[in-house]
């Protein structure tokens, strides 16, 4: 998600009480695969997209489990190392 300027190591503060919009930084899995990835809603439409190019968006198709743990508040980031 380096795009989103979340980078390896960051902590993130995920709200776990609010519903993912369109266009939110999820928490989520697909498959049981844990993601943190922007989430895509149109017209029934479920994208899960990286903010790093080296990696390709996701599309949820039928027969997907989806499930979304939360939405990303916040990135911490450890400036000391």
């Amino acid at each position: 998600m380096q795009g989103a300027g979340i980078y390896s190591g960051d902590l993130l503060i995920v709200d776990r009480s609010t519903e993912a919009e369109h266009g939110d930084i999820v928490i989520a899995a697909i498959n049981a695969e844990p993601v943190c990835k922007r989430l895509y809603r149109r017209n029934g439409v479920l994208i899960l997209q990286s903010e790093n190019p080296a990696y390709p968006p996701r599309h949820v198709m039928e027969g997907d489990d989806l499930v979304i743990w939360g939405v990303v508040r916040y990135s911490v980031r450890d400036h000391a190392q």
